[in-house]
């Protein structure tokens, strides 16, 4: 007898094959019947449906489920204008008397016209430390009295970051760059949930949780957290401990550039010695090649269009980079490195291509994170190497990346961007994502980027050549997503033998293939992970 049949819906077929009525019968964890529901076996538990599409498990392949929200920091993720940024802030303060600290979240670049926001803008607002992370977790914002609180002058390092400073005056500007590839080192890390208590476990717990709740909720069955630190490995393993982890969790750990053999070697033991639980594993070891483009500090091959002179750089020497890559190919792991500008992405291929050669291995599925800017000669080079795009659709909607973005890297380079339907075309295996929280985690919000390559509004639009179908996006986050992680036995697919990790949405998906403004208004009736509804709303 099949645990649940449900039937009425209808199946999402992959490759842009028009989906198609069946039932779909769950036991044990798996998908034990497909077919007309006339001919499914009895089942304990029946879902009548009413022409809904199902589909497999979403899988989101690059989710930060440590960077949830913060109910005890305030949210500046609409704000584009500084006074409203401003306004936000006393707000949030003069409403929370009791923090010590004032801690934002998700800051756009662009609040001030023409230039990088500073310690300045935040004047007058509080008399207590303001800490800000940018949305894309890759620089900070401080106010005065936090740049003295934390003793940031000429000479003084942080573990976390790289504060700027006035090229006139050599002051303190309260911008600090590179923060994300350190403040989850051991180091940064330790100095953080020190200082700011926005990084103390256990409110890094509840982000964790949140976010858990929020991937359930909207379809997401498996999870890919690319970046945990050793440190924080035991959050995800009390969440298992106390059943808290509804999706399944793939945990990336986080490879800091600078550690040597003897740190690779413990990442190989942690994976090694890792307990098999259905809905944790340790999965890839997460790199940084360069940084982003927003402040100037991925690597380009030509110029910056805004900064001449300037490239930006590698996170590493090349030979460091290559050296690494071709240890941990050769100690049998998988890589998902970061990669933004083209020549950060360059000098990735040219690490895989080189470890592959010097290893003789083959179908590692090494990915690179972002591909924001590919050069047209690199475009072949993932699907020739086994590699995996990891991209974020809803990253190149006009509402996000004008200003600094699009100026940084110059119109003549915009053709560049974000290539997801020609690394398509040749072949590429694209794994669609959310980046989550710099990005929405709600993939249909990432199937209509993808869809449109326009702002949520619909007003701004661009690189419309590269749109892509909805069938070919719902396979970014589905087979493509469990191809990229070896999975694809398991997961990915409404086949009989594949786990039972399922999506039902709120109507049939395919209604919008011409009109996807139509997506963000649907959500996830039901997911279903191992067999077990876990989202219901119904």
């Amino acid at each position: 007898m099949l645990d649940l049949l449900l039937k009425g819906g209808l199946l999402h077929q992959p490759n842009g094959s028009a989906p198609v009525f069946a039932a779909i019968g769950l036991q044990g964890g798996q998908i034990a019947y497909v077919g007309d529901p006339v001919d499914a076996p009895a089942a304990r538990e029946v879902i009548d449906l009413s022409g809904q599409l199902i589909t497999p498990g979403f899988i989101d392949s690059h989710n930060h489920l440590l960077l949830g929200f913060d109910p005890e920091a305030v949210n500046l993720q609409d704000l584009v204008v500084l006074d409203e940024v401003r306004s936000r802030l006393a707000e949030f303060a003069n409403s929370r008397p009791d923090l010590e600290w004032i801690c934002g979240e998700n800051a756009n670049y662009s609040v001030v016209e023409g230039r990088r926001p500073n310690a300045g803008d935040l004047a007058g607002i509080t008399n207590r430390p303001i800490f800000i992370t940018t949305y894309d977790q890759h620089s900070v914002w401080l106010n005065d009295v936090a740049i003295r609180a934390l003793g940031i002058e000429p000479g003084v390092e942080l573990s976390w970051g790289r504060p700027e400073f006035d090229e006139v005056t050599n002051k303190p500007t309260g911008w600090v760059t590179d923060f994300y590839t350190s403040a989850m080192t051991t180091l940064g890390l330790k100095a953080l949930q020190r200082d700011i208590p926005m990084y103390s476990p256990d409110r890094r717990y509840r982000k964790l949780l949140a976010s858990m709740e929020m991937a359930t909720r909207f379809g997401i069955t498996t999870v890919v957290e690319p970046q945990v630190p050793m440190a924080e490995l035991d959050l995800f393993n009390r969440a298992l401990g106390e059943g808290k982890l509804t999706s399944r969790v793939i945990a990336a750990l986080f490879h800091p550039i600078d550690e040597g053999s003897d740190f690779r070697m413990e990442l190989k033991s942690a994976i090694d010695n890792h307990v098999p639980a259905k809905n944790l594993s340790l999965g890839p070891i997460k790199l940084y090649a360069d940084d982003v483009i927003e402040p100037h500090t991925a690597w380009l091959l030509d110029d910056y269009a805004n900064k001449p002179g300037h490239r930006g750089n590698p996170s590493t020497s090349v030979a460091e980079f290559h050296h690494i890559v071709a240890e941990l190919d050769r100690m049998g792991l998988q890589t998902h490195t970061h990669a933004t500008g083209d020549g950060g992405i360059r000098l990735v291929l040219d690490a895989i291509e080189n470890a592959a050669k010097l290893n003789a291995t083959s179908d590692r599925r090494h990915g690179i994170v972002h591909v924001e800017c590919i050069h047209p000669d690199d475009l072949s080079r993932l699907a020739q190497l086994g590699i995996t795009a990891a991209m974020q659709p809803r990253h190149c909607s006009p509402d996000l990346i004008e200003g600094s973005w699009m100026n940084n890297v110059g119109e003549d380079r915009w053709d560049r961007a974000w290539r997801i339907k020609s690394l398509q075309a040749v072949g590429t295996h694209v794994a669609l994502s959310s980046d989550w929280q710099v990005g929405e985690m709600d993939p249909l919000v990432g199937i209509y980027s993808a869809m449109t390559r326009a702002s949520l509004d619909g007003k701004k639009s661009w690189t419309q050549d590269e749109r892509i179908s909805l069938s070919a996006a719902i396979d970014g986050y589905t087979k493509e997503g469990a191809w990229a992680w070896h999975r694809e036995a398991e997961f990915g697919a409404l086949g009989i033998g594949m786990a039972a990790d399922i999506v039902v949405w709120s109507s049939n998906l395919h209604e919008y293939t011409s009109d996807p403004a139509g997506l963000l208004g649907q959500s996830a009736l039901l997911t279903i992970v191992d067999g077990q509804i876990v989202h219901d709303a119904r």
